[in-house]
């Protein structure tokens, strides 16, 4: 039995344990799992059976006894603990470089290139909360029309602009400017249009946020399929992480219920290939806000939708879940967290109970997805599939 389809679900920040290097990070302690099970609102059944509680270092609840996927603890290889270079390794690209980060702001050259191209001002011009910059900045904006430029502990170039001072579409191209001055040494991962509305008082962030982000430096497992005819296709955030390279078909989402709505649409097409998808409400809406319950119910109900996507399954489906990072809500402050990640494998072809330890990168399922479709490429990580492959697969 061979795989037709791998949905492959990358559950934003769900981190399960501080890296072995996470000191460095100043992330020693923190567990993002460990953190929102004590919660009331948490309850991941569907999780718990594929085997996540019985991932090595995981001891925050109790091990199933007879798990019915295949699971492992993920170390990140890379330098960074950010979105960009956490999916870039997923999919096989190790980061040996951290990504600039900017915790003065960002250099005057920088932004009177910026300015002078897109005819504003810049505002703010430190790391600072998404939804506090609006409420700080956001009426000295409307009146003057300069933009919002802001960044975060991440390697971020964040522009946020009311939607009617600065159109959408003038928004993306004030973004595309920047991102075109932000190469080489101040290559950001990511440059991010956050439009917002409101009055005075009362600003809010619209759905309309945009990445752009760098393109990938190096061979993608997506590269690899669809150079060798396969199908892939993105969820959520997926286009943008990778700058559209190698995603064949996108769908924009809302929210986690959304994301998961979209997914089990695509669960009903007729394709052969990876469906890759970004839940990203865990990280932005209750990680970085420390919002346990919310992160814990925002699990719950993944969980819940992660079952009617089990039944729906076919014969030579494969699901997997994991992370690109932590986000622990219950941690010192409101960035991310150094951790190792979850790796949940499930499908008929998938042997039940195998214990993959931890391994040494993210870029492993990379490796194993190419391995899985009988198809190589030039991707960092090595495949684990010949361990969890049933004999018939």
């Amino acid at each position: 039995m061979s795989v037709k389809r791998a949905f492959l679900i990358v559950l934003d920040s769900y981190g399960i344990g501080h890296a072995p290097d996470a000191a460095e990070f100043g992330d020693e302690g923190s567990n993002t799992l460990a953190t929102i099970v004590k919660s009331p609102k948490y309850d991941t059944p569907n999780m718990s059976k594929m085997g996540l509680f019985n991932i090595d270092g995981v001891d925050c609840r109790e091990k199933e006894d007879a798990p019915e996927g295949a699971y492992g603890r993920l170390t990140e290889a890379s330098r960074g603990k950010d979105t960009t270079i956490g999916h870039w390794e997923i999919a096989g690209i190790i980061s040996r470089q951290p990504m600039p980060v900017y915790p003065e702001g960002f250099p005057k050259e920088v932004l009177d290139e910026f300015s002078r191209r897109t005819g504003r001002g810049v505002l703010c011009n430190k790391p600072y909360s998404g939804t506090e910059v609006i409420k700080d900045f956001g009426d000295e904006h409307v009146k003057t029309g300069d933009l919002i430029v802001y960044t975060s502990a991440d390697s971020v170039f964040q522009i946020a602009a009311h939607e009617e001072v600065v159109p959408l579409e003038e928004l993306y191209k004030d973004c595309r400017i920047a991102r075109e001055i932000l190469k080489g040494e101040h290559g950001v991962g990511r440059v991010i249009a956050r439009p917002f509305v409101g009055e005075s008082g009362n600003y809010v962030r619209t759905s309309n946020r945009h990445d752009f982000s760098l393109v990938p430096p190096k061979t993608t497992m997506m590269d690899v399929l669809v150079g060798n005819g396969l199908d892939s296709k993105g969820v959520g955030k997926i286009y943008d992480i990778f700058a559209g390279k190698n995603i064949q078909t996108t769908v924009s989402i809302k929210n986690n219920v959304d994301g998961m709505d979209k997914t089990l649409e695509i669960q009903k097409e007729d394709f052969h290939g990876l469906c890759f998808v970004n839940l990203v409400d865990f990280d932005m809406l209750y990680g970085h806000r420390n919002d346990v319950d919310g992160y814990a119910n925002a699990a719950t109900v993944f969980d819940r939708q992660l079952g009617e996507f089990m039944a729906n399954m076919k014969d030579d489906d494969v699901v997997m879940i994991t992370a690109d990072h932590g986000c622990d809500p219950g941690f010192k402050g409101t960035d991310h967290s150094r951790e190792c990640v979850p790796f949940l494998i499930y499908g008929k072809s998938v042997k039940s109970g195998v214990n993959l330890g931890t391994r040494n990168t993210f870029a492993d399922v990379a490796a194993t997805v190419l391995d899985m479709f009988g198809v190589s490429g030039d991707v960092d990580g090595e495949s684990f599939w010949d361990r969890v492959k049933r004999p018939e697969a």
